[in-house]
């Protein structure tokens, strides 16, 4: 059977989100990220239903926060991260769904234990009644962003990056993609985050297909920001690439910057970290002015869709922001 990864605006089932419980990540700011979790949660919901893992004994705190429109389940994980533990959905060409499980070592070992999180791909594919499609390279679903036509877009900064697949060439790593998400065409950026050190440069923080042959890019406009050059480079990229389907993209550049302080931390609050739902986006802010100004150019963007804005500094601080923290469950076409 022949499997594709559906671009995100595809039509939902609905979104998995999981539960923040860890207290070495967050620390003091803990009841914090739960509510800025759970407010996410019912934004989304407006537009598809969410469906909050908890780690066993915290679905009644998840619940209380959450409230009646969210379902929670319980199922045993380590961290609160599902665009990057749980499974990437593929959809065969009749429609049928199966979830690709990558291999998890928490962005490099960098947080301990990560085995849960390495078997919740499983678990999860087990309570939807999806097949499942194992695969041993490592792979977190922020370090990619495809158009469901046959392109991908990742960065060298953390796909190459050794603490994820040493014995594999950049090569070996671009068939893999190929063939478990269905792509044609791979567009490498040279770069994520310079700041990203927690992800080593997702690609969810530097952009992000929007529509067929459209992409919203991070270009920070201040000259002060780590980014300024980096990211400059990646749209010149961008600009020279052309998608599966031989067109040049369009490049929608998001020059906004939030940086604010948490629990005594400076963090970025990246705009770029939005999720399509089904008609909306979901879009994480600062609580400052230039939220405003990258809501606009979001909808301008998506100019189909309900922008709304959720507060996530306190996420931010945690190391991601609103896509980080969800995975879309592709919809099933008619009598798959």
């Amino acid at each position: 059977m022949s499997l594709r990864m559906p671009a995100e605006w595809t039509a939902h089932e609905r979104c998995l989100m999981a539960w923040p419980t860890r207290p070495d990540l967050w620390g003091t700011v803990l009841d914090a990220a739960q509510q800025e979790y759970a407010d996410v949660a019912r934004a989304v919901a407006r537009f598809e239903p969410v469906t909050m893992v908890a780690p066993p004994g915290h679905g009644d705190g998840a619940r209380a926060l959450c409230g009646p429109g969210i379902e929670v389940l319980e199922l045993p994980m380590d961290d609160s991260w599902f665009r990057d533990s749980a499974p990437l959905f593929v959809l065969g060409p009749d429609g049928q769904r199966a979830g690709v499980d990558f291999r998890f070592n928490a962005w490099g070992g960098k947080h301990r234990p990560f085995d849960a999180d390495d078997r919740i791909s499983g678990l999860l594919l087990g309570v939807l009644g999806d097949p499942s499609v194992r695969s041993e390279m490592v792979l977190e679903g922020g370090a990619v962003t495809v158009d469901g036509e046959g392109t991908l877009i990742t960065t060298e900064q953390c796909l190459l990056h050794p603490n994820r697949n040493p014995g594999m060439t950049r090569a070996e790593i671009e068939a893999e993609l190929r063939a478990r998400l269905g792509v044609s065409k791979v567009i490498w950026l040279p770069y994520g985050g310079l700041l990203d050190t927690e992800t080593d440069g997702h690609v969810d923080g530097v952009c992000a297909f929007v529509a067929p042959g459209k992409v919203v890019v991070q270009l920070p406009d201040d000259p002060t920001h780590p980014d300024h050059a980096r990211m400059r480079a990646n749209r010149a990229v961008l600009a020279a690439a052309t998608d599966a389907r031989g067109r040049h993209l369009e490049v929608v550049e998001l020059p906004q910057s939030a940086f604010v302080e948490v629990a005594g931390a400076r963090v970025e609050v990246g705009y770029l970290n939005f999720y399509l739902a089904n008609g909306g986006v979901v879009v994480p802010v600062a609580g400052l002015p230039q939220d405003a100004e990258a809501l606009a150019v979001i909808a301008a963007a998506c100019p189909d869709r309900t922008v709304v804005g959720v507060p996530a500094r306190v996420i931010a601080h945690g190391g991601g922001g609103v896509h980080c923290i969800t995975q879309q469950v592709p919809a099933v076409a008619p009598g798959a």
